[in-house]
């Protein structure tokens, strides 16, 4: 399983996802979406970043991939915690 991480800096939403998966231990793949190459990056995974009601990407962004296919689009402790229980 590959975890890719999109955040935005002082973004406390962003601090808690990245809290949660360090207390389970996982090591995502960071990308600072206000920097170039994670703008670049990103945009792989359009078609499935979710977006607020304004069309804007809500951040943070955990896209899970196993065999380099999309399987979760995360953006909250409580959708990884949900996610991970549910595969056991």
């Amino acid at each position: 399983m590959d975890y890719l991480l999109f955040t935005y800096p002082n973004c406390p939403r962003c601090a808690d996802l990245e809290a949660c998966l360090r207390e389970r231990t996982i090591e995502p793949a960071k990308f600072k979406v206000e920097e170039k190459a994670g703008r670049m990056r990103i945009r792989e995974f359009l078609p499935y970043v979710k977006r607020d009601d304004k069309g804007s990407i809500i951040l943070p962004t955990l896209v899970l991939r196993e065999n380099g296919a999309v399987a979760a689009v995360i953006n909250t402790r409580q959708e990884l915690e949900a996610w991970l229980s549910s595969r056991g």
